[in-house]
């Protein structure tokens, strides 16, 4: 096996940018953005904001500043957001809506397709008025749902939520990372999927592959609230349009082929799943994350991982037996035969 090939499916993150989008950021128009004057921002968060259905858009510098910038425009000190479990806001943000926001967080358990049941949800709302209780303020959501399996909420499951927080006066935040993934996925357009939410925040850096940033989306007044708390925790940048740049040639070329990203999981999901000591259900693979877990007599997931990238194929232990690899546009069929091949080696020497 040729062991200088390296195919890394540790998450779409390690994508690297396409040769239009090294190109546009050569050529992008400048200016100060702090000052609003960045023309390249100002196009990219018109763009954001017209994808998403919402009236304007706030280039940010990472998908969890996104979410903090959201979590702290809707809450006050001393509010709480209710959230699940197994929410990136909740487990991979270093606790900053807690840290820098005083934000108290509610965790609801996440179903198995990333939602959250509608009876537990209303359960943890607090009752209103109650001096000893914090005041129940937001319903923070996941599109597709990273520790779920890429899981997709349906614009049905958003509309039911929609109805419950109107009920009792909350906010949506979507954390749509991988908003354009679960809008392939559904083949819908990506608005449909975020109109019941009151703000969303989206990755340009997984999928899409630009190298750098994401957008927060809402209303001109949540995102007027918003730019101040980026300004806040040090995200207001100058003449960041060069990054911008390539955000603009990734939401006009790469939420197509998004597609073709799910269905090379697919195919690594139905291999896997017919190797002994995997398990997992290839047809739960809704978007590009493929999660599995291995069985402890044939091999742990450190020993995999390691045992992999000496064969050039990377991919994560996530906790317990489980491990995780996410496809994106720098690996292709051919790449994902590659690395089920490898799987099979280490394996066959493990057995």
């Amino acid at each position: 096996m040729n062991t200088r090939k390296v195919v890394d499916l540790r998450s779409d993150t390690v994508t690297l940018p396409t040769a239009a989008m090294r190109q546009a950021m050569f050529e992008a128009r400048l200016g100060d953005d702090v000052y609003g004057e960045d023309p390249t921002i100002n196009q990219l968060e018109a763009l954001a904001a017209q994808r998403l259905g919402k009236e304007a858009a706030l280039f940010v510098p990472s998908g969890t500043m996104a979410n903090l910038v959201c979590l702290l425009a809707h809450c006050a000190r001393g509010d709480e957001a209710i959230m699940g479990d197994k929410a990136h806001t909740f487990l991979f943000e270093a606790g900053s809506s807690a840290a820098v926001g005083g934000i108290h967080p509610a965790t609801v358990p996440n179903q198995p397709d990333g939602t959250l049941d509608l009876t537990h949800l209303e359960a943890a709302v607090r009752i209103p008025n109650n001096d000893h209780l914090p005041p129940s303020r937001l319903i923070c959501l996941e599109n597709t749902h990273n520790r779920c399996g890429g899981a997709v909420l349906s614009p049905a499951y958003m509309s039911k939520v929609r109805e419950l927080a109107d009920r009792h006066e909350l906010w949506i935040h979507l954390d749509g990372a991988r908003i354009f993934n679960a809008a392939a996925a559904l083949n819908l357009d990506a608005s449909v999927l975020t109109r019941d939410a009151d703000s969303v925040s989206f990755c340009l850096s997984k999928g899409l592959a630009a190298p750098v940033g994401s957008l927060v989306c809402g209303s001109e007044a949540f995102v007027r609230r918003a730019r101040r708390q980026r300004k806040m925790l040090g995200g207001g940048m100058r003449q960041a349009g060069i990054l911008a740049a390539a955000g603009i040639v990734a939401l006009e070329t790469m939420t197509e082929r998004l597609s073709e990203d799910h269905a090379n999981a697919h195919q690594l999901a139905t291999a896997l799943a017919q190797l002994d000591g995997v398990f997992l259900d290839p047809e739960q693979v809704e978007t590009n994350i493929v999660i599995f877990e291995m069985a402890p007599e044939v091999i742990s997931p450190e020993g995999l991982v390691r045992a992999l990238a000496e064969r050039g194929v990377k991919l994560g232990a996530i906790g317990g037996r489980r491990l995780r690899a996410v496809t994106h546009c720098d690996v292709g069929s051919q790449d994902v035969d590659y690395a089920i091949s490898a799987v099979k080696q280490v394996l066959g020497n493990a057995a």
